[in-house]
């Protein structure tokens, strides 16, 4: 679910910097910039490991700041298709089981990935699972904040960054509304679903 990836940046440390250890300061710099932020294609940053090389720093005419070229390793957040993952159900709706994994939100289990005989509760606002055993039906809630196991079937990057000099109010409301990045998962098949169906059995 976590890699290291090697990535490159320009930081731009201001003068009241100076007197700082400069390893603790681009650090921070790129720390401020990238937690929790996704790169397209790459997946969401959480932290920077460690710096790999640091280049001379240049000052720009009219800046009193300096700006050094840096490659480090970032540990992010990018599990690969059949992971199978633990997480919590944060919502239901009808479109999908939103499930979150603490770090990262942006996980939907669609109805077509669900159980056979799910069928979705508008008043409870939750997925039920209709599951049968010898002849005898069992509803099994799918309640958020319950544990619930799934496989990672496919991810999808949108970059969201502005299209150029015509980028209008229009896009910037329909990319606000818009995710970066989103995983899809199942839980269609024997094992997956919430841990509590398999604990009980």
């Amino acid at each position: 679910m976590f890699i290291l990836v090697v990535l490159k940046d320009t930081i731009k440390i201001q003068p009241w910097n100076f007197g700082k250890k400069r390893t603790g300061v681009i650090l921070d710099a790129l720390n401020n910039k990238l937690s929790n932020k996704v790169i397209n294609d790459v997946g969401m940053c959480l932290t920077v490991w460690d710096l790999l090389k640091i280049d001379d720093s240049c000052i720009l005419p009219g800046d009193g700041a300096t700006h050094t070229n840096v490659s480090f390793r970032a540990v992010v957040l990018r599990p690969f298709v059949d992971e199978i993952l633990v997480g919590k159900i944060k919502s239901c709706s009808k479109e999908s089981v939103q499930v979150s994994v603490g770090c990262f939100d942006d996980i939907f289990i669609p109805p077509e990935n669900l159980q056979e005989n799910s069928k979705f509760d508008s008043r409870e606002q939750v997925w039920i699972w209709q599951y049968e055993d010898g002849g005898q039906a069992h509803d099994l809630f799918m309640d958020v904040g319950e544990q619930i196991r799934f496989r990672v079937i496919s991810e999808k990057f949108v970059d969201l960054s502005p299209s150029g000099p015509q980028y209008n109010e229009k896009e910037r409301v329909e990319n606000d509304s818009r995710v970066p990045y989103e995983i899809i998962g199942s839980i269609c098949e024997p094992g997956l679903g919430l841990l509590s169906w398999w604990n009980a059995a």
